[in-house]
């Protein structure tokens, strides 16, 4: 008798729940859904009872579920993701977003999710503002994250939404960042490509730089990266999936069957997540 393989838990560093609202409120990202084969999702919608039926089928146990923020208007609020955390406890831990361009509201409203709702970390992106990591209305939020010791939560890269992506260059903006707020803990997701060499190298220069891999097949992921992780970045690299852009049963696979040793494939999937959110 064959014996079945046996397999760790799987973190999901980047979701959100896609409401029926969430395509009208963000109608940038409808391109991206079409070319990702997802978009139907965005059209029916799904529920966070959805979502964890989809986790259970591919194995995750634990997805960090952001809000959305852009100027003028919550695409997800902070409170309907704290619904889904309350509604399933354990299988979703919130992320939260704020309102960038009003520095005192925006450290507030990040007090009041991880004090009072539980969040672990705060997400800003970077394309929705048009401002880049080191832009000055950022650093009153750094200050507070390091207070309460959560991770900031970004995007790296080029935008598959089409919208301009010189915000997500992690050199020279990030970078910088992690120059002025050395304690700052910072999670790079969705690569960094074209850049990734250049997210490699932060994570690799400084401590509290990360990468999650979110928003891109395991298929495609850069033959650069696949080493990194392997090697010399097995602390620095989380899987995620960016859900509904990408599904859970599709990137756990082709993430299994990259063939990771298993010490390198637990912290992938679960222990560097577990360890940079503070997770129980």
């Amino acid at each position: 008798m064959t014996a079945q393989p046996t397999y760790c838990p799987i973190i999901d560093a980047w979701a959100q729940v896609p409401h029926k609202n969430f395509a009208g409120r963000l109608p940038e990202v409808a391109r991206l859904m079409r070319q990702s084969g997802t978009a139907q999702i965005l059209e029916t919608g799904a529920t966070p009872a959805d979502m964890v039926a989809l986790m259970d089928k591919a194995g995750v146990q634990t997805a960090l579920l952001s809000a959305w923020r852009r100027p003028g208007q919550w695409i997800l609020s902070n409170e309907e993701v704290a619904e889904a955390v309350q509604q399933f406890p354990g299988r979703f831990v919130g992320v939260a977003a704020v309102n960038l361009e009003n520095p005192v509201q925006a450290v507030g409203e990040l007090e009041h999710a991880v004090k009072d709702l539980g969040f672990k970390a705060l997400r800003v992106i970077p394309w929705l503002w048009n401002r880049p990591p080191n832009d000055k209305f950022y650093f009153p939020l750094y200050v507070k994250c390091i207070e309460l010791d959560i991770p900031f939560c970004t995007q790296v890269g080029h935008t598959g939404p089409l919208m301009p992506s010189e915000p997500g260059r992690p050199v020279p903006y990030l970078d910088e960042v992690a120059l002025v707020f050395p304690e700052l803990k910072i999670v790079g997701g969705h690569i960094g490509y074209p850049w990734t060499d250049e997210m490699i190298g932060l994570a690799w220069k400084h401590e509290n730089v990360f990468i999650d891999t979110s928003a891109y097949l395991p298929r495609y992921y850069p033959p650069q990266l696949i080493h990194y992780l392997s090697t010399y970045g097995q602390n620095k690299v989380l899987f995620g999936t960016n859900f509904p852009q990408l599904p859970f049963d599709k990137c756990v696979e082709q993430a299994r069957a990259l063939n990771l040793p298993p010490e390198v494939c637990d912290k992938f999937f679960y222990q560097n997540a577990r360890r940079i959110f503070n997770l129980d």
